[in-house]
């Protein structure tokens, strides 16, 4: 069934692939904004944060969509709006001037981010429904974890080289880009008939998400805290190291975008493999979770420690730290999608992506404030970090007695759920 499904797996995992160059190419490319733009380095990161931003807002309700009204048609919807925000982007950048275009991108990028909610977040639960085999979900939801992070390697390198032609065409290139996906999710992509989806109204809605809250919540928030702090130390490291290759290295163009790769290809190369091994094991979900967040801490704290002047050691220190988030998301992709049910999953995975998101726009927003304060910031990534570690030992606790089953569902002789939150 896998590959039989290959060709729209490969469209799918195009989305994230899409979604993170509309963020990430902007990275490297935000100095040279500022000074076309005449704004301030605080202003220049909210061109990043107001994307991410407003996906906090629109992702759940794109998730109760997509399961009352099917998830190919709004991840459509949402791929058209960002198109549509690129477009508002790209032509304010190139009509307009200093603080009129910065508005004017702005905005774009808010009608983006609004786009942003209805496409890469429903591609987790549409994988679910795709695949019956929890080996096949979880391989799947490698590739497309793999395809977010491939974006987030390419990124620096392609928007670096493309603003040596023009300096706002990575805003440009991403409207261009979003419409061959269109057609790729509109022709290849074909979604199961489920008789079980019901049209239910926005207040039963409100109850069944209560309830699944109340009855698993201990393990889905641990997940959604985890997701959106290594999303918050991922987006900040790229921020940092941005600022200081230009700042204190003079490194700036295509040759920045590549050192910022480097991070990012350890962050692409772990979440494969781990979206290969894990396979339906929730234990060595948990462990490869706490595995991560051990790593990210102790080279985060090897960063606050040490002088980290020398680049390669602060790149070295930085592709270790990427290693540790490419073990842990993927872990928390499958997670998720195999400890709840299809017709909730959409609803669920949605607000575990609003909870990335957070991490997305606080990251820059937060290192930005405190770029000359270095120890503060490797304070708080080390914090962060020893906090994740500590909620996947206490909160996320795999049911011994049936490693196979569900999540959050015990085998047929035990009456109910644990009452502590376990799984």
């Amino acid at each position: 069934m896998y590959k039989l499904k290959k060709r729209d797996l490969i469209a799918l995992a195009s989305i994230p692939l899409i979604m993170t160059l509309a963020n990430s190419m902007l990275i490297p490319v935000l100095p040279l904004m500022q000074k076309k733009l005449g704004i301030s380095s605080l202003q220049s990161s909210l061109i990043i944060t107001v994307y991410a931003a407003v996906s906090i807002v629109c992702i759940p309700i794109a998730g109760y969509l997509s399961d009352r009204y099917g998830r190919k048609l709004i991840i459509l919807v949402g791929l058209s709006l960002a198109s549509i925000g690129g477009i508002i982007s790209a032509v304010s950048a190139w009509q307009l001037e200093h603080y009129t275009a910065f508005y004017g991108i702005l905005a774009g990028r808010l009608v983006q981010g609004i786009g942003a909610a209805g496409a890469f977040p429903i591609v987790i639960p549409l994988v679910g429904d795709m695949f019956d085999s929890k080996d096949e979900v979880s391989s799947a939801l490698g590739v497309v974890e793999t395809s977010n992070t491939f974006g987030k390697v390419i990124s620096p390198i392609l928007g670096s080289a493309l603003t040596l032609l023009i300096w706002f065409l990575p805003l440009a290139v991403i409207p261009v880009i979003s419409i061959i996906t269109i057609l790729a999710i509109a022709i290849f992509v074909n979604v199961p008939k489920k008789d079980s989806q019901k049209q239910i109204t926005f207040k039963a809605f409100l109850h069944s998400l209560r309830d699944i809250l109340r009855e698993k919540g201990r393990w889905l928030y641990a997940i959604f805290a985890i997701g959106g702090c290594a999303m918050f130390i991922m987006f900040g490291i790229l921020y940092y190291l941005s600022s200081i290759l230009e700042d204190h290295y003079d490194i700036d163009g295509v040759k920045k975008g590549f050192l910022l790769a480097v991070p990012l290809s350890a962050i692409c190369l772990a979440s494969y493999i781990t979206g290969k091994v894990i396979g339906t094991n929730k234990s060595r979900m948990k462990w490869l979770n706490v595995a991560g967040a051990v790593i990210i801490s102790v080279s985060m704290v090897v960063c606050l420690l040490i002088n980290t002047k020398s680049m390669f050691f602060l790149l070295s220190l930085l592709t270790i730290s990427g290693v540790g988030i490419g073990l842990i998301l993927p872990c928390l992709d499958a997670l998720i999608t195999e400890g709840i049910e299809k017709e909730q999953r959409g609803t669920i995975t949605s607000l575990y992506s609003s909870m990335r998101f957070i991490g997305v726009a606080a990251g820059p927003l937060v290192t930005a404030l405190l770029l000359n304060k270095e120890r503060l910031i490797f304070s708080i990534f080390t914090g962060i970090g020893i906090l994740c570690c500590v909620i996947a030992i206490f909160a996320i606790q795999p049911d011994s007695a049936s490693s196979r089953s569900p999540i959050g569902i015990k085998p047929s002789l035990d009456p109910g759920p644990k009452q502590d939150g376990s799984f």
